[in-house]
């Protein structure tokens, strides 16, 4: 080999290193999974809104209300329909890594979010135009601040690469209890494992076990009189694993409160 192919050779391998770094040494979250735990990369795009107002952090359609005081943060994401599941997909936690554009990627960095929000279609726009939620469209919305971890804000509508993560949460799920006389609404948070609620059961202390319905997001509700009893829960994941958490509430509950319950492993 001559000296000057050493020479090119020399400059061309810390960059053929770059590309081929395993994108997941940086997290904007203070979780880091497993391979065991991680689902196969798939292919979406991710666009970003800037949180102006401090009222653009409460809400969103899966019932979360404040993100920053239920522990969620700027790490979030609005999914477009063909992920979102009619809510169903609330609470589960996403890994992001941006692809393709080496002129917006930040290199050797990915983001782990949780599903907050729906991002809904616009049908007055084509898929492949100013619908970028349509279907089927997999498409990620995050906060500013999510995206500028993976991407150079200039970027705008980034091409990325997804997969499904197990959730890692900090104590108990949490479980606030809202409603008026018989009607019982349930706002089911702090969810590890699979993230996600597929099915609730509530039991007082002078019923068996009764099944909620999902009223919105991650609400669960019921018409049952429950007041002056301990309140216990059965929650089931979307991936079928099942925990039980007997007398998370005490008999005195009031509405507006919350409680916390066992964890998913």
């Amino acid at each position: 080999m001559s000296g000057r192919h050493r020479r090119l050779l020399l400059l061309t391998l810390p960059f053929l290193l770059l590309l081929h770094t395993k994108l997941v040494d940086s997290h904007y979250f203070p979780s880091t999974p497993s391979a065991a735990q991680l689902s196969e990369w798939k292919h979406a795009h991710a666009t970003y809104y800037a949180t102006a107002d401090p009222q653009d952090t409460v809400g969103g359609a899966c019932g979360y209300g404040d993100l920053d005081k239920n522990g969620y943060g700027k790490a979030t994401a609005a999914l477009s329909s063909v992920l979102f599941g009619k809510g169903q997909i609330c609470g589960a936690c996403f890994e992001l890594r941006c692809m393709e554009d080496l002129r917006w990627c930040i290199p050797g960095t990915s983001i782990i979010v949780t599903a907050t929000n729906f991002c809904a279609p616009n049908y007055g726009f084509d898929a492949d135009g100013g619908g970028k939620c349509n279907p089927p469209n997999a498409h990620f919305v995050l906060p500013i601040e999510a995206f500028e971890k993976i991407a150079i804000w200039k970027a705008s509508n980034m091409p990325v690469q997804y997969r499904r993560i197990r959730c890692r949460k900090e104590g108990g799920m949490r479980f606030t209890i809202d409603g008026a006389g018989i009607f019982l609404s349930v706002l089911i948070t702090n969810v590890a494992g699979g993230g996600d609620v597929a099915a609730v059961k509530i039991k007082g202390s002078r019923t068996g076990w009764l099944p909620m319905g999902r009223n919105w997001g991650q609400n669960w509700h019921i018409n049952a009189d429950l007041k002056k009893q301990p309140l216990s829960f059965e929650i089931t994941s979307g991936d079928g694993t099942t925990i039980t958490s007997y007398t998370v509430a005490p008999s005195n509950w009031e509405f507006g409160q919350s409680f916390e319950g066992k964890q998913f492993d």
